[in-house]
């Protein structure tokens, strides 16, 4: 166990902490369009959470067109660039902020692991008005973004603990599926629009609304902030 005697706390980042899974799927339908592959976004939103080359790979499969290299890198910078035009209307998730900050006021270690952009990233952890800078890894820092478990065992290096110490909080099933490939707790949030069930199926120990709903009933996962 950590110094507290309390595990560890990896989050992700987009549609855990932030609201911006839909801006990331309009983004997504746009890029792949330009590039005229029509997309549904309920086929996005079911890759949101993975590295954005593997989504571009996947989801390009799936639709039945095979994308050179040339056309995924294309796909990739596009989203970067439409998902930058809504960024204004990406918040905080309810409790996201209030959480974190009972966290670190009660000496648990937490960390933050997104499969974005390191740029992109910085501007969105300033959303959360945190105290101080909050500790962070991305997808840049990593051979393989989720579901590969990489990020999440740097995650946890990163904080000086071992991977069984940890609790990953996601709200992709790609979050869970990396968690268990790392050894670690998954917890399941619905507020990135997977249904419990999904979550559940994907080895969710336990499944919240929110970081509200989380902050409301750590007391379920092991944690006590006394």
């Amino acid at each position: 166990m950590t110094s507290s005697g309390r595990p560890a706390f990896v989050f992700d980042l987009d549609g855990t902490l932030l609201d911006s899974v839909y801006q990331h799927v309009t983004a997504w339908q746009r890029a792949f369009a330009a590039i005229d592959v029509d997309l549904s976004v309920w086929r996005i939103h079911k890759r949101i959470g993975m590295s954005g080359s593997l989504l571009a790979k996947r989801v390009s499969h799936e639709s039945g067109r095979e994308l050179t290299q040339e056309q995924q890198d294309k796909v990739v910078a596009l989203h970067t660039e439409y998902f930058t035009e809504s960024v204004d209307r990406v918040q905080p998730l309810p409790g996201a902020r209030d959480l974190l900050v009972a966290l670190s006021e009660a000496d648990v270690p937490w960390i933050i692991a997104t499969s974005g952009q390191a740029d992109e990233a910085e501007s969105h952890l300033a959303k959360l008005d945190l105290p101080e800078e909050p500790p962070w890894i991305s997808s840049a820092e990593v051979a393989s973004a989720k579901p590969d478990p990489e990020i999440l065992t740097a995650a946890a290096e990163q904080l000086g603990v071992d991977p069984p110490e940890c609790i990953v909080v996601g709200d992709a099933v790609w979050d869970l599926l990396a968690a268990r490939r790392a050894q670690m707790l998954g917890v399941g949030l619905m507020c990135g629009g997977y249904s419990q069930q999904e979550l559940i199926e994907a080895h969710a120990f336990r499944v919240f609304m929110d970081p509200a709903d989380l902050h409301a009933s750590l007391d379920q996962i092991g944690v006590s902030l006394e």
